[in-house]
Protein backbone atom coordinates (compact mmCIF):
# COMPACT_ATOMS: atom_id res chain seq x y z
CA UNK A 1 0.00 0.00 0.00
CA UNK A 2 1.33 3.40 -0.94
CA UNK A 3 1.68 5.90 1.91
CA UNK A 4 -0.26 9.15 2.17
CA UNK A 5 3.01 10.95 1.51
CA UNK A 6 2.98 9.58 -2.03
CA UNK A 7 -0.80 9.71 -2.58
CA UNK A 8 -1.55 13.24 -1.39
CA UNK A 9 -0.44 16.44 -3.13
CA UNK A 10 1.83 18.76 -1.18
CA UNK A 11 0.25 21.26 1.21
CA UNK A 12 1.77 24.10 -0.78
CA UNK A 13 0.10 23.07 -4.03
CA UNK A 14 -3.25 22.65 -2.27
CA UNK A 15 -3.00 26.16 -0.80
CA UNK A 16 -2.23 27.57 -4.27
CA UNK A 17 -5.16 25.60 -5.73
CA UNK A 18 -7.57 26.83 -3.04
CA UNK A 19 -6.67 30.47 -3.66
CA UNK A 20 -6.81 30.17 -7.45
CA UNK A 21 -10.19 28.44 -7.33
CA UNK A 22 -11.65 30.91 -4.85
CA UNK A 23 -10.44 33.93 -6.80
CA UNK A 24 -10.90 32.45 -10.31
CA UNK A 25 -7.57 33.98 -11.23
CA UNK A 26 -3.96 32.81 -11.19
CA UNK A 27 -2.82 36.43 -11.07
CA UNK A 28 -5.00 37.30 -8.06
CA UNK A 29 -3.95 34.11 -6.29
CA UNK A 30 -0.31 34.98 -6.85
CA UNK A 31 -0.89 38.49 -5.48
CA UNK A 32 -2.54 37.07 -2.35
CA UNK A 33 0.15 34.43 -1.80
CA UNK A 34 3.16 36.56 -2.73
CA UNK A 35 3.92 34.52 -5.85
CA UNK A 36 4.20 35.29 -9.54
CA UNK A 37 1.41 34.30 -11.91
CA UNK A 38 3.82 31.93 -13.61
CA UNK A 39 4.60 30.18 -10.31
CA UNK A 40 0.89 29.70 -9.61
CA UNK A 41 0.31 28.31 -13.11
CA UNK A 42 3.27 25.93 -12.69
CA UNK A 43 1.95 24.66 -9.32
CA UNK A 44 -1.55 24.07 -10.75
CA UNK A 45 -0.15 22.25 -13.77
CA UNK A 46 1.90 20.00 -11.49
CA UNK A 47 -1.16 19.27 -9.34
CA UNK A 48 -3.20 18.35 -12.42
CA UNK A 49 -0.46 16.01 -13.61
CA UNK A 50 -0.24 14.35 -10.20
CA UNK A 51 -4.01 13.84 -9.99
CA UNK A 52 -4.48 12.96 -13.65
CA UNK A 53 -7.38 15.40 -13.96
CA UNK A 54 -7.94 18.83 -15.45
CA UNK A 55 -8.88 21.24 -12.65
CA UNK A 56 -9.24 24.53 -14.53
CA UNK A 57 -10.62 25.75 -17.84
CA UNK A 58 -8.09 28.29 -19.11
CA UNK A 59 -9.31 31.26 -21.13
CA UNK A 60 -7.65 34.55 -22.03
CA UNK A 61 -6.97 36.33 -18.71
CA UNK A 62 -9.53 34.14 -16.95
CA UNK A 63 -9.72 30.69 -15.42
CA UNK A 64 -12.64 28.70 -14.04
CA UNK A 65 -12.90 25.39 -12.24
CA UNK A 66 -13.91 22.32 -14.19
CA UNK A 67 -16.59 20.06 -12.74
CA UNK A 68 -13.90 17.83 -11.24
CA UNK A 69 -11.99 20.87 -10.06
CA UNK A 70 -15.08 22.28 -8.38
CA UNK A 71 -15.67 19.07 -6.39
CA UNK A 72 -12.01 18.87 -5.41
CA UNK A 73 -11.95 22.56 -4.44
CA UNK A 74 -14.88 22.10 -2.03
CA UNK A 75 -13.05 19.26 -0.25
CA UNK A 76 -9.71 21.08 -0.19
CA UNK A 77 -11.30 24.28 1.17
CA UNK A 78 -13.04 22.35 3.94
CA UNK A 79 -9.90 20.43 4.85
CA UNK A 80 -7.70 23.53 4.94
CA UNK A 81 -10.23 25.39 7.09
CA UNK A 82 -10.15 22.58 9.65
CA UNK A 83 -6.35 22.55 9.64
CA UNK A 84 -6.21 26.34 10.06
CA UNK A 85 -8.66 26.23 12.96
CA UNK A 86 -6.62 23.53 14.73
CA UNK A 87 -3.39 25.46 14.12
CA UNK A 88 -4.93 28.64 15.55
CA UNK A 89 -6.16 26.77 18.62
CA UNK A 90 -2.71 25.29 19.20
CA UNK A 91 -1.11 28.72 18.72
CA UNK A 92 -3.46 30.20 21.31
CA UNK A 93 -2.59 27.44 23.76
CA UNK A 94 1.11 28.01 23.13
CA UNK A 95 0.83 31.72 23.88
CA UNK A 96 -0.91 31.10 27.18
CA UNK A 97 -4.00 32.96 28.32
CA UNK A 98 -3.45 36.24 26.52
CA UNK A 99 -6.09 37.94 24.38
CA UNK A 100 -5.33 40.87 22.07
CA UNK A 101 -7.80 43.72 21.69
CA UNK A 102 -7.30 46.23 18.84
CA UNK A 103 -8.54 49.73 19.58
CA UNK A 104 -7.79 53.41 19.18
CA UNK A 105 -5.30 55.06 21.50
CA UNK A 106 -8.16 57.13 22.93
CA UNK A 107 -10.20 54.04 23.80
CA UNK A 108 -7.19 52.35 25.39
CA UNK A 109 -6.30 55.46 27.39
CA UNK A 110 -9.68 56.74 28.54
CA UNK A 111 -12.02 53.73 28.49
CA UNK A 112 -9.88 50.66 29.11
CA UNK A 113 -7.19 51.95 31.46
CA UNK A 114 -9.62 53.16 34.17
CA UNK A 115 -11.30 49.72 34.08
CA UNK A 116 -8.12 47.64 33.93
CA UNK A 117 -8.01 46.79 37.63
CA UNK A 118 -11.65 45.72 37.51
CA UNK A 119 -10.82 43.54 34.48
CA UNK A 120 -7.93 41.90 36.36
CA UNK A 121 -10.11 41.29 39.41
CA UNK A 122 -12.91 39.70 37.39
CA UNK A 123 -10.81 37.83 34.80
CA UNK A 124 -7.58 37.12 36.69
CA UNK A 125 -6.40 34.31 34.42
CA UNK A 126 -6.40 36.36 31.23
CA UNK A 127 -3.51 38.53 30.05
CA UNK A 128 -5.13 41.34 28.04
CA UNK A 129 -2.96 42.93 25.37
CA UNK A 130 -4.26 46.19 23.92
CA UNK A 131 -2.93 46.96 20.45
CA UNK A 132 -3.52 50.57 19.45
CA UNK A 133 -3.10 52.15 16.03
CA UNK A 134 -3.92 55.42 14.29
CA UNK A 135 -6.23 53.54 11.91
CA UNK A 136 -8.53 50.52 12.19
CA UNK A 137 -6.47 47.35 11.84
CA UNK A 138 -7.46 44.43 9.60
CA UNK A 139 -7.81 42.04 12.52
CA UNK A 140 -8.47 39.06 10.23
CA UNK A 141 -5.13 39.55 8.47
CA UNK A 142 -3.39 40.40 11.76
CA UNK A 143 -4.81 37.34 13.56
CA UNK A 144 -6.32 39.52 16.31
CA UNK A 145 -9.52 38.13 17.87
CA UNK A 146 -11.27 41.31 19.05
CA UNK A 147 -11.48 45.00 18.19
CA UNK A 148 -13.48 48.09 19.10
CA UNK A 149 -14.79 50.21 16.22
CA UNK A 150 -17.20 53.05 15.70
CA UNK A 151 -19.70 52.86 12.88
CA UNK A 152 -22.53 50.73 11.54
CA UNK A 153 -22.56 46.88 11.48
CA UNK A 154 -23.30 46.93 7.74
CA UNK A 155 -19.82 48.40 7.24
CA UNK A 156 -18.26 45.16 8.56
CA UNK A 157 -19.90 42.24 6.69
CA UNK A 158 -17.07 39.89 7.67
CA UNK A 159 -17.50 40.49 11.41
CA UNK A 160 -19.90 39.76 14.23
CA UNK A 161 -20.50 42.73 16.51
CA UNK A 162 -21.98 43.75 19.86
CA UNK A 163 -22.84 47.35 20.84
CA UNK A 164 -20.57 48.94 23.43
CA UNK A 165 -21.57 52.62 23.59
CA UNK A 166 -23.71 55.18 21.77
CA UNK A 167 -21.90 58.11 20.21
CA UNK A 168 -22.77 61.16 22.32
CA UNK A 169 -20.67 64.31 21.92
CA UNK A 170 -20.55 67.50 23.99
CA UNK A 171 -17.98 70.24 24.75
CA UNK A 172 -15.62 69.69 27.69
CA UNK A 173 -13.22 72.02 29.49
CA UNK A 174 -10.56 71.66 32.15
CA UNK A 175 -10.92 73.08 35.68
CA UNK A 176 -8.07 75.59 35.18
CA UNK A 177 -9.66 76.96 31.99
CA UNK A 178 -13.02 77.37 33.71
CA UNK A 179 -11.38 79.15 36.66
CA UNK A 180 -9.70 81.63 34.30
CA UNK A 181 -12.30 82.18 31.57
CA UNK A 182 -15.55 80.77 32.97
CA UNK A 183 -18.10 78.71 31.04
CA UNK A 184 -20.19 79.99 28.12
CA UNK A 185 -23.77 80.85 29.03
CA UNK A 186 -25.12 79.92 25.58
CA UNK A 187 -24.12 77.82 22.60
CA UNK A 188 -23.53 81.02 20.60
CA UNK A 189 -21.17 82.34 23.28
CA UNK A 190 -19.15 79.15 23.10
CA UNK A 191 -17.94 80.15 19.62
CA UNK A 192 -15.91 83.00 21.10
CA UNK A 193 -13.98 80.69 23.44
CA UNK A 194 -10.72 78.93 22.61
CA UNK A 195 -11.77 75.86 20.66
CA UNK A 196 -9.54 72.82 20.24
CA UNK A 197 -10.15 70.93 16.98
CA UNK A 198 -9.64 67.20 16.48
CA UNK A 199 -8.40 66.47 12.95
CA UNK A 200 -8.40 62.67 12.72
CA UNK A 201 -6.23 61.52 9.80
CA UNK A 202 -7.87 58.12 9.25
CA UNK A 203 -11.03 57.72 11.33
CA UNK A 204 -14.05 59.94 10.79
CA UNK A 205 -14.79 62.25 13.72
CA UNK A 206 -17.46 64.89 14.29
CA UNK A 207 -16.32 68.48 13.87
CA UNK A 208 -17.18 71.65 15.75
CA UNK A 209 -19.18 72.79 12.71
CA UNK A 210 -21.34 69.65 12.94
CA UNK A 211 -21.81 70.06 16.68
CA UNK A 212 -22.94 73.69 16.36
CA UNK A 213 -25.33 72.69 13.55
CA UNK A 214 -26.85 69.98 15.77
CA UNK A 215 -27.45 72.66 18.41
CA UNK A 216 -29.32 74.85 15.92
CA UNK A 217 -26.45 77.32 15.65
CA UNK A 218 -23.61 77.96 13.25
CA UNK A 219 -19.90 78.50 13.63
CA UNK A 220 -18.68 81.54 11.73
CA UNK A 221 -15.89 80.93 9.26
CA UNK A 222 -13.56 83.19 11.27
CA UNK A 223 -14.27 81.24 14.47
CA UNK A 224 -13.96 77.87 12.69
CA UNK A 225 -10.47 78.80 11.52
CA UNK A 226 -9.21 79.74 14.98
CA UNK A 227 -7.93 77.47 17.71
CA UNK A 228 -5.53 74.65 18.34
CA UNK A 229 -5.65 71.70 15.92
CA UNK A 230 -4.48 68.23 16.96
CA UNK A 231 -4.72 64.92 15.09
CA UNK A 232 -4.77 62.64 18.17
CA UNK A 233 -7.73 62.55 20.57
CA UNK A 234 -5.60 61.58 23.56
CA UNK A 235 -3.54 64.75 23.00
CA UNK A 236 -6.74 66.78 22.59
CA UNK A 237 -7.92 65.70 26.04
CA UNK A 238 -4.46 66.35 27.49
CA UNK A 239 -4.61 69.89 26.11
CA UNK A 240 -8.07 70.40 27.62
CA UNK A 241 -6.91 69.22 31.05
CA UNK A 242 -3.95 71.62 30.77
CA UNK A 243 -6.39 74.50 30.31
CA UNK A 244 -5.61 75.16 26.64
CA UNK A 245 -9.24 75.42 25.57
CA UNK A 246 -12.57 73.62 25.05
CA UNK A 247 -12.86 70.48 22.92
CA UNK A 248 -15.53 68.03 21.89
CA UNK A 249 -15.77 65.11 24.29
CA UNK A 250 -17.14 61.65 23.54
CA UNK A 251 -19.20 60.52 26.54
CA UNK A 252 -17.92 56.94 26.74
CA UNK A 253 -14.32 58.24 26.77
CA UNK A 254 -14.80 61.30 28.98
CA UNK A 255 -17.21 59.98 31.63
CA UNK A 256 -14.52 58.92 34.14
CA UNK A 257 -12.69 62.24 33.73
CA UNK A 258 -15.95 64.11 34.28
CA UNK A 259 -16.71 62.09 37.40
CA UNK A 260 -13.27 62.84 38.81
CA UNK A 261 -13.56 66.58 38.14
CA UNK A 262 -10.65 66.67 35.68
CA UNK A 263 -13.13 67.69 32.99
CA UNK A 264 -16.38 69.62 33.16
CA UNK A 265 -19.19 69.82 30.63
CA UNK A 266 -19.12 73.24 28.95
CA UNK A 267 -22.77 73.33 27.73
CA UNK A 268 -26.00 71.39 28.18
CA UNK A 269 -26.33 70.40 24.53
CA UNK A 270 -25.40 66.83 23.58
CA UNK A 271 -25.00 65.77 19.95
CA UNK A 272 -26.34 62.24 19.39
CA UNK A 273 -25.24 60.91 16.02
CA UNK A 274 -27.18 57.63 16.08
CA UNK A 275 -23.89 55.79 15.56
CA UNK A 276 -22.49 53.30 18.05
CA UNK A 277 -19.16 51.89 19.04
CA UNK A 278 -19.03 48.10 18.80
CA UNK A 279 -16.99 45.10 19.83
CA UNK A 280 -16.25 43.14 16.64
CA UNK A 281 -14.75 39.72 15.92
CA UNK A 282 -14.26 37.75 12.66
CA UNK A 283 -16.96 35.47 11.32
CA UNK A 284 -14.42 33.15 9.71
CA UNK A 285 -13.04 31.68 12.93
CA UNK A 286 -14.24 30.71 16.37
CA UNK A 287 -13.16 32.75 19.37
CA UNK A 288 -11.12 31.01 22.03
CA UNK A 289 -12.72 30.61 25.46
CA UNK A 290 -10.61 33.47 26.82
CA UNK A 291 -11.50 35.77 23.91
CA UNK A 292 -15.19 35.03 24.48
CA UNK A 293 -14.78 35.94 28.13
CA UNK A 294 -13.11 39.24 27.20
CA UNK A 295 -15.83 39.99 24.63
CA UNK A 296 -18.58 39.28 27.16
CA UNK A 297 -16.84 41.35 29.83
CA UNK A 298 -16.56 44.33 27.47
CA UNK A 299 -20.22 44.02 26.48
CA UNK A 300 -21.25 43.89 30.14
CA UNK A 301 -19.70 47.33 30.67
CA UNK A 302 -22.09 48.89 28.11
Amino acid sequence: MRSLRHLLPSAGSLIVFEAAGRLSSFTAAGRELGMTQAAVSYAIRGLEEQLGAKLFQRRHRQVSLTEAGDRFHADVSLGLSHIRKSAEDLRLQATGGHVTLAASTAFGSFWMMPRLQQFRDELPGIDLRIQTADRDLDIIAEGIPLAVRGGEPREWPDYHCLPLADEEIFPVAGASYVAKFGLPQTVEELASHRLIHLEEPFREAASWEEWFHSAGASLKEADAGRGLRINDYALVIQAVMEGQGIALGWRHLAERLLASGLLVSATCHVMRTGTRFHIIWPKNRELSDNARKVRDWLAAQA
